[in-house]
């Protein structure tokens, strides 16, 4: 049925490919799912539609689909097929900030067994294989993936939550390119058939395409990595974003396979060299590494990261051959500062500075501003005092400018950005 829906679904979006071909079309509408509407109903805020699978089958380019809050407990997963365009994106979300919850606990797929494959159409909660949506609000759980999105391009993607899903809480791959990925909270991923190798909070893997950013995004208390990068062959560019908690056995999983990286930037055999970029952002309390180019010998680019009581090392980037550059960033607490190769170029960055980095060297390393409630996250303080090391590098808007012994500190509250807007960003809770 699943296959058959993403066919009628696709002949349908090519059919009014057609008609837009013809003359201009009419301005978008909207369309209101309900929990206690009817899928027969003309989708009004009076006679909402029941399901959003039935609103997506409905939307063309320019139309909106509006989604009253309640719980939506899935049967077959929602499958979105039908492109927008660059002019007139397809909107998802939530109405007016109320609280969706798209809940994949009945998908068979859910409850793959051990060793089991999961269908590629069955993957995902929401499984799309389309372009030019803005989806944003939503709260997905329960499901085989949570988002799992395969030959996208265009599209942007905003406060999600996607958690407690029994794979990858959002998964982006194939030939896709220019997505966003802002303000994602993923959490508490795992993957039972695989005993934890290879639920991430956000994967961004096994494909190609430019254009690709995550920023904002919060992954924390995954089975296995908080960001993952395996097999992309194209860079992302990471922003703004933390990473904690990954790669512990919660789930009490018999012979345990969770890596435990906060960002995993590479990987494959052999690993694609692709110069991904991670700046502003923050990896703390991971079982492995903090970032880690897991291999992938090409120019990374780390730049004013932190790393924190990481169980690995806290800037891995030791492959045999590879170029990354690590530039200003601090490692407090790991348990090794940083690996690098022969070619890996390394400047300004804590261990470069020389000395003992521990809790005692930095203002404050309570992670309540990145882990609370509220509209609080935190950046890093990097300022380097003037000294026989070197003047202190210029002031940057927003950071601290004050000089203590070392850095003036590894957390400090700041409003967090996506983009130009503010956003709210929820208690993680458990």
């Amino acid at each position: 049925m699943r296959n058959a829906r993403i066919w009628s679904a696709a002949l349908a979006g090519a059919a009014v490919a057609m008609a837009l071909a013809g003359p201009a079309s009419a301005a978008g509408t909207t369309l209101v799912v309900a929990s206690d509407g009817d899928d027969s109903a003309p989708g009004t805020l009076a006679r909402p539609l029941k399901t959003i699978q039935r609103a997506v089958d409905l939307a063309r380019p320019g139309d909106t689909v509006v989604v009253r809050g309640g719980r939506y407990a899935l049967t077959d997963n929602i499958t979105i097929v039908s492109s927008g365009t660059a002019s007139q994106p397809i909107t998802l979300t939530a109405y007016q900030r109320e609280r969706v919850v798209v809940d994949g606990e009945q998908l068979p797929a859910s409850h793959t067994p051990v060793g089991g494959s999961v269908p590629r159409a069955e993957r995902g909660a929401i499984h799309m294989e389309a372009s030019h949506w803005r989806i944003s609000d939503l709260e997905i759980v329960n499901g085989p993936y949570g988002v799992y999105c395969d030959g996208c391009d265009g599209n942007v993607f905003s406060r999600l939550s996607t958690h407690d899903n029994y794979e990858s809480g959002f998964q982006l791959q194939g030939a896709s390119s220019d997505n966003q990925i802002l303000d994602l909270d993923s959490h508490g991923n795992r993957d039972p058939r695989k005993n934890g190798e290879s639920a991430d909070g956000l994967a961004v893997k096994e494909g190609s395409g430019t254009g690709n950013v995550v920023r904002g995004a919060r992954l924390w208390n995954n089975v296995d990595d908080g960001f993952d990068a395996w097999e992309f062959a194209s860079p992302v560019t990471i922003e703004n974003t933390v990473a904690y908690g990954n790669g512990f056995n919660r789930w009490s999983f018999p012979d345990f396979a969770g890596d435990g990286n906060g960002f995993k930037l590479g990987g494959g055999s052999p690993a694609p060299a692709v110069p991904h970029a991670v700046r502003d952002s923050v990896s703390f309390g991971n079982a492995k590494h903090g970032f880690t180019d897991n291999g992938n010998p090409g120019s990374l680019a780390l730049n004013r990261d932190s790393s924190y009581g990481n169980g690995g090392t806290g800037f891995d980037a030791d492959v045999s051959g590879g170029t990354a550059r690590l530039t200003g960033n601090l490692s407090v607490a790991d348990q090794r500062p940083a690996a690098v190769g022969s070619r890996t170029v390394a400047s300004g960055n804590s261990w470069n500075l020389g000395g003992t980095w521990d809790a005692s060297s930095v203002l404050s390393t309570d992670p309540g501003p990145l882990t609370g409630p509220g509209r609080r996250t935190a950046r890093c303080r990097r300022h380097r005092r003037s000294s026989s090391r070197g003047p202190a590098p210029p002031s940057v808007p927003g950071f601290e400018t004050a000089w203590p012994k070392k850095w003036s500190g590894l957390f400090t509250e700041r409003p967090f950005r996506a983009g130009r807007r503010s956003t709210v960003i929820p208690s993680p809770g458990a």
